[in-house]
């Protein structure tokens, strides 16, 4: 049975691009309504995924990157000073003027929020620094709260209240706790767990991804009217999301003694960003132009994790051949 699920996940490992690609479609074409059901889906989704990704993490190398956090400080200068300033270029260039202002701020808060939890998956499917992403996504959601409406007061001049005590809870049990337990138990089995996370447990956990993104999907559809001026904004949303990814690409190689495991973790942690939580914070503080390019982003985000997972494996085969 193992054997199976192993083949199974081993197959759906290979075509990620089609499992992130395929529930995007559906949940656009066939969405489903909703509800605090669907929410506790995705909810419950997305904490099995970090379990199951902190399996293969040792709880020391993660303290160890804590106690350490120069990586982590070092990704979140890009992912909130780099990336942000980027996003404000792209946005001035294509849409200039002060009839676009808001569209300028969706790409500004599309940039400037928290890094996506789904960065531990992917950093542990391809083979990055799990322990470092986990680090990285811990720091972000303590600073982020505080960060965010100092942030956007200093560049809209409209201070912000968040909640930070509900961000915060809602992190901690979806992505701390189920982090530190799964580490623990790495530890306390000294990693007995990795056939079941190269089999049940991955297969599992792709299944997770496909209906986090289908109830995503489903959500934002509604808010969704495409008609022509939209291509364009796809356009540039595109530009925008691969700068994401290209700019973890290039701060990984800044750094003096590469490794590939720390490039993976810096492409996923300074690409992702967690979109549900920006397009809340556009609805509820901004008109609903500025949720326009926050909403579009998650077209890109899970579709360019697999492609760059792809290129990621051609760029290994190649350096392992020379």
């Amino acid at each position: 049975m193992l054997n199976l699920f192993n083949q199974w996940n081993q197959l759906l490992g290979c075509r990620m691009f089609f499992v992130v690609l395929v529930p995007l479609l559906i949940g656009f074409m066939a969405p489903v309504e909703t509800t605090k059901f669907w929410s506790l889906v995705a909810t419950l989704s997305f904490t099995y995924m970090t379990f199951s990704a902190s399996l293969d993490t040792s709880l020391k190398d993660f303290i160890n990157k804590l106690s350490k956090p120069w990586l982590s400080i070092w990704m979140l200068l890009f992912i909130h000073g780099v990336m942000p300033l980027i996003a404000y270029i792209i946005g001035l260039v294509f849409y200039p003027g002060p009839e676009n202002e808001f569209i300028r701020l969706g790409f500004l808060i599309g940039a400037s929020i928290p890094v996506g939890v789904t960065s531990i998956l992917w950093s542990q499917m391809v083979g990055g620094d799990v322990p470092l992403t986990m680090a990285t996504v811990t720091l972000d959601t303590l600073i982020s709260p505080l960060l965010l409406p100092v942030f956007i007061a200093l560049v809209v001049g409209k201070a912000i209240h968040i909640n930070t005590m509900d961000l915060l809870l809602g992190l901690f049990w979806m992505v701390t706790v189920p982090g530190i337990l799964g580490m623990i138990l790495h530890d306390y089995t000294k990693g007995a767990y990795e056939k079941y996370t190269r089999s049940i447990g991955g297969f599992a956990s792709k299944i997770a991804i496909i209906l986090v993104i289908y109830i995503n999907a489903s959500a934002i559809a509604p808010e969704i009217n495409w008609n022509h001026s939209i291509i364009k904004l796809l356009l540039v949303i595109f530009i925008v999301s691969v700068s994401g990814y290209s700019l973890g690409f290039l701060s990984s190689y800044i750094l003096r003694g590469h490794q590939r495991e720390r490039m993976v973790s810096m492409i996923y942690s300074i690409g992702m960003r967690n979109n549900s939580l920006g397009l809340v914070l556009a609805l509820t503080y901004f008109p609903p132009a500025v949720a326009l390019p926050v909403t579009l982003s998650m077209l890109y985000q899970q579709p360019l994790a697999a492609i760059a997972s792809k290129l990621l494996e051609r760029f290994s085969v190649e350096a392992g051949s020379n």
